[in-house]
């Protein structure tokens, strides 16, 4: 396997990225992003590893504002996430080293509806997302059930301070994006904190905080209702014991697509990323991805 740094650019800001290509000739390619607040090397290498072990090509790419990234310093933004999803696949099409011809998505949480997005925009091979975020108004209730009732109010009075904050163009307010139970954070449902952190790096530049501005676009966002303009094959990975993001907005988006899989697991939003769950979650994809882009 080689492993490639590089980068394209996404309306005038330039994305970091890396490409991971098998020891095969002209392989088909997984382009792939990372979840809320989160950086490519949050345990995204382990799935693109083993994808490249397969013979598919993977592009691993940080969103605006993340890594090494050019822009807003950790905004988190799913329709600039989205205009980055478009250009990262515009941008593999014509790569020399991969079959432009037979692309496939994979995103995982927050991304996991950006795939959903893209495929709807961009004619793709295949998608899988994983504990996916489909539906904000959904996931809004449930982070309230699971964090408490006061969850929406704080989370909208942090919102509109950092919205007025940035019409008068001074620096934005910022909260953090991952907490404990008894601290505002966009995730502090129980274990949020400890699975979050799990899958950073020692090595790694990332300061746990974002733009307040976030909380008044999630339930705004709502891939699901793009399910019916997805024409390629989708592979859900469903985490039944999920407190981020709801399940059963996952299994209804399953019921919109005319083409898809379902891996249920028995863990919580952070559990297909290492141990068990891991291995049967990337066995899974890998084998869905190579099925559908052989």
């Amino acid at each position: 396997m080689d492993r490639q740094q590089t980068g394209f650019e996404s309306a005038g800001k330039r994305c970091s990225a890396e490409l991971y290509l098998p020891d095969a000739e002209n392989p088909p390619v997984v382009v792939m992003a990372h979840g809320f607040g989160a950086e490519r090397s949050f345990r995204l290498p382990a799935f693109a590893e083993r994808f490249a072990e397969d013979g598919l090509a993977t592009f691993l790419f940080d969103y605006r504002g993340f890594g090494d990234s050019e822009g807003t310093e950790q905004l988190v933004d799913p329709f600039r996430h989205r205009a980055d999803w478009l250009a990262a696949v515009d941008h593999v099409r014509d790569l020399e080293s991969v079959d432009g011809d037979r692309v496939a998505l994979w995103g995982s949480s927050f991304s996991g509806g950006h795939v959903i997005e893209t495929a709807a925009r961009r004619e793709v091979d295949a998608v899988a997302a994983q504990v996916p975020f489909v539906d904000g108004l959904a996931t809004l209730l449930h982070l309230a059930r699971n964090s408490g009732i006061g969850y929406p109010l704080e989370a909208t009075k942090h919102g509109l301070k950092d919205a007025v904050r940035g019409l008068f163009r001074r620096s934005p307010h910022s909260v953090p994006i991952v907490g404990d139970t008894d601290e505002f954070a966009m995730l502090n449902t129980p274990g949020a904190k400890s699975g979050y952190l799990d899958i950073v790096p020692e090595d790694t530049d990332w300061k746990n905080a974002c733009p307040a501005r976030i909380a008044l676009q999630v339930p705004m966002y709502r891939p699901i209702s793009r399910a019916s303009e997805v024409d390629c094959p989708v592979l859900l990975t469903i985490a039944r014991e999920d407190n981020i993001v709801p399940p059963a907005a996952a299994e209804r988006l399953a019921d919109r697509l005319d083409h898809v899989e379902v891996l249920r697991l028995d863990c919580g939003h952070f559990g297909p990323y290492d141990g068990r769950p891991f291995k049967r979650a990337v066995e899974t994809q890998g084998g869905f991805l190579d099925r559908h882009l052989s």
